[in-house]
């Protein structure tokens, strides 16, 4: 089934859309500094549009400065309603490895304790993962699924990051701000929180071919197949989408699951569908605030109890996941944006005897 008027979360990039998939909400930056003369000051700064860049389109009137943070919310000339403060919305590294190997410290986000998803599951005793690909590379998991840096006491795996320091042997084009939940404190390095939930595709694989999938997992793939312009490719992207899928249907549990594909952002190219509220079916601007929805982005629905293909036309974003995992699981609602549940396309379908599910 499709999803056609699927939005991403947010009015930003990857960092920000990850954080909307796990906490449905832009995290805050404790103790950034306020002072722009400061050599660690991360704010934004934005001219009386609520630019932050030039475009090659649009020339700033005044000097901007597009960083890490939103713009202080007492920048003179700051457009009324643009989203202002400490929050984190341009690609901080995490405080815990993995994390951009020479990153100061300063520059990387204090560990969140805000709600996520992976708390409300666990709370709820329902069993999760989030599977990254090269995550036990990168983490130093030595030996484990997914593992390709040999026995000795350097990083062999001819891919790795030029400037990594064993045993944190990432990928080169592994994503550390893909990495949504490593920015919680629940799940730090050491806790068994983290070792519990944060593991490598390769297990996910596994997993999926032996009919002991988690109850709820998010799957992250490689850089090298997540389809993201300039290193890689659409092609090798896609086909890591169909081995995925594959694995799941052609398993033991492939009927007993429903597979959620989407992406963390639109890749920045025009579209003709405006976010809600602004789109034909005339929906609450309650639906909408100074975060998102986002532009309009992929989303697919499979499952094998589908009989036959579909599209689902109601709006939906990126916190719809959630929505439906918490109406799914009795989790409390992570952010105050109500939007609708995932589950409306099932139901859809289900009138239409091409879905039994209790969802």
């Amino acid at each position: 089934m499709i999803a056609d008027h699927f939005f991403q979360g947010a009015f930003g990039g990857s960092f920000l859309n990850h954080q909307f998939l796990v906490a449905a909400a832009a995290p805050q930056f404790v103790g950034a500094v306020s002072d722009p003369t400061s050599s660690q000051f991360l704010h934004s700064i934005v001219d009386a549009n609520g630019m932050a860049t030039a475009t090659p389109l649009y020339t700033p009137p005044t000097t901007v400065k597009d960083s890490q943070l939103t713009a202080l919310c007492n920048q003179a000339g700051l457009p009324s309603g643009l989203a202002c403060g400490d929050y984190a919305v341009n690609t901080p590294q995490p405080f815990y490895q993995p994390y951009s190997p020479g990153t100061a410290d300063y520059k990387r986000l204090p560990p969140l304790s805000t709600p996520n998803i992976g708390d409300s599951l666990s709370a709820r005793k329902v069993d999760w993962a989030w599977y990254s690909g090269g995550w036990s590379n990168a983490n130093g998991d030595v030996g484990a699924s997914g593992w390709t840096n040999g026995t000795g006491l350097t990083c062999t795996d001819p891919n790795h990051l030029s400037t990594a320091v064993f045993p944190n042997c990432p990928d080169v084009d592994f994503q550390f701000h893909h990495q949504a939940l490593n920015y919680f404190a629940t799940y730090a390095q050491g806790p068994q929180a983290r070792k519990d939930h944060l593991k490598d595709e390769a297990e996910f694989i596994q997993a999926a071919q032996n009919g002991t999938l988690k109850t709820v997992s998010f799957i992250k793939p490689l850089g090298e197949e997540n389809e993201h312009p300039g290193y890689t490719s659409e092609t090798e992207g896609s086909q890591h989408i169909v081995d995925l899928i594959k694995s799941i249907v052609e398993g033991p549990e492939g009927r007993d699951t429903l597979i959620i594909i989407t992406y963390d952002e639109f890749g920045g190219q025009w579209d003709h569908v405006p976010p809600p509220p602004y789109d034909r079916q005339g929906r609450d601007a309650k639906a909408a605030d100074q975060w998102g929805p986002g532009t309009r982005i992929p989303a697919l629905l499979i499952s094998k109890r589908f009989e036959t293909s579909g599209v689902a036309h109601e709006d939906f974003d990126t916190t719809s996941i959630l929505t439906l995992l918490q109406h799914r699981f009795d989790l409390a609602a992570l952010g105050t944006r109500p939007v609708r549940n995932l589950a409306v396309a099932l139901k859809a379908a289900d009138r239409d005897r091409h879905w039994a599910g209790n969802w």
